[in-house]
């Protein structure tokens, strides 16, 4: 099958937690994704939207739908915190579904937001996960953003493979103003992408001295 990138096509996937500890930050959160997903359906270029969320369970709300059709977003915190196994399988679908386009997206993203610590998942290890992201980002350029609370980001994402540079510790109160801030970075990764420049994907220091501090 003959596929071409098309640059003002981008693919963008958050991965959530919904687990119980996000109940704190319920309202904050909701908002949070919900003005992410308006401001994106405001920039330039077309957009797949894939949505997932995960406790000890997973389920995709959106796979690959075009961004315009998303809805509002409600948060029902539960069950424990699945993170490496909801990453794994968001990787896969992803590559799976992208595989089967005519026209590619020229720029695949990943926004993961967790509060909380790796406790339940079965399916694919912290080894596994680190190779997939890291042939990703090698072979496909593929964005990936982790965003953590209550824990140390830096330390949790870099087990996983993803750069520094594109990770954000932040208060869990802030967390409407942290999807804020990572839709500002997927909007200016989108407009690198359109213009066929190199993608840039990282946080300032003002941001993340923001994130952690009390609540903007």
């Amino acid at each position: 099958m003959f596929t071409k990138k098309k640059n003002d096509l981008a693919d963008i996937t958050i991965i959530m937690d919904r687990s119980s500890s996000m109940s704190q930050c319920k309202e904050e959160a909701e908002s949070g994704v919900n003005n992410f997903i308006k401001e994106q359906k405001e920039q330039k270029g077309e957009a797949l939207f894939s949505f997932i969320q995960f406790d000890t369970q997973y389920e995709v709300l959106y796979k690959g739908i075009d961004l315009q059709d998303a809805g509002e977003f409600t948060l029902m915190p539960r069950g424990m915190t699945a993170l490496l196994d909801a990453v794994g399988r968001g990787i896969t679908e992803t590559a799976e579904r992208i595989s089967k386009l005519t026209e590619r997206p020229n720029l695949v993203i990943f926004v993961i937001l967790t509060d909380g610590h790796e406790n339940a998942s079965s399916e694919f290890s912290r080894e596994k996960i680190k190779t997939l992201i890291e042939k990703h980002q090698k072979e496909d350029n593929w964005q990936f953003t982790f965003l953590g609370a209550n824990q140390d980001a830096f330390a949790e994402a870099g087990s996983m493979g993803i750069n520094k540079d594109a990770t954000m510790n932040y208060n869990i109160h802030n967390s409407h103003h942290v999807f804020s801030m990572a839709s500002d970075n997927v909007s200016q990764m989108r407009s690198m992408s359109i213009a066929g420049a190199n993608v840039v994907n990282e946080y300032t220091d003002k941001q993340r001295e923001e994130a952690v501090g009390e609540k903007v």
